[in-house]
């Protein structure tokens, strides 16, 4: 859906009615735009499953071992590292230096769904790595958008939202109160004040999940982390996501849209995407096993690790999004950007796709051989 959503868009913006359908996302509702309610609003819920999915993996998934979540952790690092020096070192001191966190993103859903068409072609430790790195990924891009990517800031409207958020806290951890409606309510109190505070709203939603009873003891129907995560699937999928590709990608490729290409800023985000990625993923994997901080797993090898790194520069959603808040006011640079985007993390995707299929053997191949 998102794929056919962002050809959808495409198409509308370089048709005649082109110039009606961006203006269509600025119409005003309720004092912001369609686009900002939908990157602001609509994408706090899509964070908030985020956070839940994180929660979820650092109490019982791979992230609850240490030892265990060591190995996605540095690939994690060496991940945002890489792709944001590229970036940097080719447009430190210009305009477009702000795009440097562009490309330290990975979109979870689409590389799991390369690793999903190669089958049995990949281990499924190989599937739980890229979650795990991919999902202390997005964190590390969360903390960058709130750190570096903030606008007019409020102390006092942030010191108002985390005040919530301690209230929630105490909610859950002192007075076990299991119900959801609390919650919800004081995370859409969050939201706001978060907005007026000047950090980008969405980090509520990563904060609202935390304050969100969950127990690895309770089933699905007793945990409010695990019924909001499994409620919240089908919406973030199939009704969030693909409104912001339409509201996202409508790029305009103009009659200058390779030299566009060819700019700093784009070469940036694609080297890093391509290449950064990769690179860093692998690397910081291979010092951590030589120096003796974690191992790979038995079932995985060197390949495998380079394909997943591969695959970890498709950034698509959150990429897009880090875009949007690098170059305010900038349409044009914008616009170049998610162009960049798209093209970079199509390559990764079939280099991935390519390069695990080529170079890797179907499982029960391998456990003949064995």
């Amino acid at each position: 859906m998102l794929i056919v959503c962002t050809a959808v868009s495409i198409a509308i913006t370089n048709s005649p009615i082109g110039p009606a359908y961006l203006s269509f996302w600025q119409s005003q509702v309720g004092g912001l735009s369609l686009e900002h309610w939908i990157n602001d609003a609509l994408m706090a819920i899509f964070f908030l499953l985020i956070g839940l999915e994180l929660e979820r993996e650092l109490y019982v998934g791979e992230l609850s071992n240490i030892r265990s979540a060591l190995l996605p952790i540095f690939a994690a690092i060496g991940g945002m590292a890489a792709p944001a020096l590229i970036h940097f070192w080719l447009n430190a001191g210009t305009p477009t230096q702000a795009g440097m966190g562009i490309p330290m993103a990975t979109d979870i859903a689409f590389a799991l769904g390369v690793l999903a068409i190669l089958g049995n072609r990949v281990p499924a430790s190989l599937k739980i790595f890229v979650v795990a790195f991919a999902v202390i990924d997005d964190l590390g891009a969360i903390v960058i958008i709130a750190a570096f990517y903030t606008a007019q800031f409020s102390v006092w409207y942030l010191a108002g939202a985390l005040t919530v958020w301690a209230l929630l806290l105490v909610l859950n951890r002192c007075f076990r109160v299991m119900h959801l409606l609390p919650y919800l309510l004081g995370g859409a109190l969050m939201w706001f004040l978060m907005l007026k505070s000047g950090v980008h709203a969405t980090v509520a939603g990563v904060m609202l999940a935390f304050a969100i009873p969950f127990s690895a003891k309770d089933d699905d129907e007793q945990s409010p982390s695990h019924k909001l995560e499994h409620f919240l699937h089908k919406p973030v999928a199939f009704i969030i996501l693909p409104i912001f590709a339409l509201a996202n990608t409508g790029i305009a490729v103009q009659a200058d849209w390779f030299q566009h290409l060819t700019s700093a800023n784009s070469i940036g985000i694609a080297a890093g995407l391509i290449a950064g990625k990769s690179v860093g993923v692998a690397l910081f994997c291979f010092v951590a096993i030589a120096i003796g901080v974690c191992r790979l797993p038995s079932d995985l090898n060197w390949s495998h690790m380079i394909g997943a790194g591969i695959l970890g520069g498709i950034g698509f959603t959150m990429s897009i999004f880090i875009a949007n808040l690098a170059f305010p006011g900038n349409p044009e640079i914008i616009n170049a950007s998610k162009m960049a985007i798209l093209l970079a993390s199509l390559a990764a995707g079939i280099f991935g796709f390519l390069w695990l299929r080529l170079l890797t053997k179907p499982a029960s191949v391998t456990n003949t051989n064995a």
